[in-house]
């Protein structure tokens, strides 16, 4: 696949304090890539390299096979961005301030007229066009803030924490337009607090902490390279009894399996060795208990998160609310 970036040893000092610490990573054409980390972590600084608003102390930064370190500008009519904060014009409407970016970016001005109508309808915001920026809410914000991003039909979009302080269905929004735009072949680098946000959305995934990268995998190989054990939970209706008998007819049953009443009505069973949640039904069953629920419990990003990088989620929900 085609890198449409790459960096090699790319590295930000600020005096003694090394934010960037010659991270190596690429991201193939069509890809949607996550970039995850606590605050610190060096993610925006990274970001702020990528599109010329830092200048690296080290390294090289390619766009398309090209070493554009010192000419990043070369690479603006590729890239869009969407800063953490908004870079819009708060006396301005949702409208002009389009159109004033599409002037930044060289749009003839039918063009962006006609581009900046197109995003508003696409945003829901066409009720909204002529209000001025200062009066939308922050997921009208943030929706204005993409749609001045992608003006230009950029190849390359960088997000940084999208979807932060904003309210669940406009986050819901926001989320699959992002999706569309990945599925029209809009390369994504994504930075966000949330997780499971990433785990739904990207393609690859890099783990960033004190500005060293720690790992960089798919998100199903990171979360498979934490699964150290399968488990299945049986929810028991909450009036049944007898539920430790049934733990002992599981035992005698299954070789190998670790065998737990979790919450008192829930069985929790956990092998080393792949096991079907029919057979364990069954036996649970035939015990004349009332099975509620079955299920797989698989491993997921965020714990691999917290495997991989020692940072609790907790920590990351906290800094989200500091947004």
């Amino acid at each position: 696949m085609n890198k449409i970036i790459e960096v090699v040893n790319l590295t930000k000092k600020y005096d003694d304090f090394t934010a960037v610490d010659h991270i190596n990573f690429h991201v193939n054409q069509g890809e949607f890539f996550g970039f995850l980390g606590p605050n610190g972590a060096g993610k925006t600084t990274t970001i702020n390299m990528l599109i010329g608003m830092a200048k690296p102390t080290d390294g090289r930064i390619y766009y398309d096979g090209k070493d554009l370190t010192k000419k990043i500008k070369k690479a603006q009519q590729l890239i869009g961005v969407v800063a953490d904060e908004s870079n819009l014009y708060n006396e301005m409407s949702g409208y002009d301030n389009l159109c004033f970016c599409g002037a930044l970016y060289g749009l003839p001005k039918k063009k962006r007229e006609q581009r900046a109508s197109e995003l508003l309808k696409m945003f829901g915001l066409s009720k909204v066009a002529n209000k001025k920026f200062m009066s939308y809410s922050k997921g009208m914000k943030r929706k204005l803030t993409i749609a001045a991003a992608i003006i230009h039909n950029p190849e390359i979009l960088f997000l940084d924490e999208p979807t932060t302080g904003i309210d669940v269905a406009s986050g819901r929004q926001i989320r699959n337009i992002i999706k569309e735009l990945h599925n029209t072949g809009t390369t994504i680098f994504l930075t966000t607090h949330y997780i499971e946000e990433a785990e739904r959305l990207c393609d690859r995934v890099a783990f960033i902490k004190k500005g060293k990268i720690l790992k960089i995998d798919s998100v199903p190989n990171l979360i498979e390279s934490i699964r150290d054990a399968n488990v299945i939970e049986i929810l028991l209706e909450e009036s049944s009894i007898g539920k430790e008998s049934v733990l002992k007819k599981l035992k005698e049953q299954f070789q190998d399996i670790e065998c737990t009443l979790k919450n008192q009505n829930i069985i929790k069973i956990i092998s080393k060795n792949v096991i079907s949640i029919a057979p364990i039904v069954n036996v649970i069953a035939k015990g004349g208990f009332v099975i509620l629920e079955a299920k797989l419990i698989k491993p997921t990003l965020e714990d691999a998160f917290v495997k991989m990088t020692g940072i609790e989620i907790d920590l990351m929900n906290k800094e989200k609310g500091k947004k």
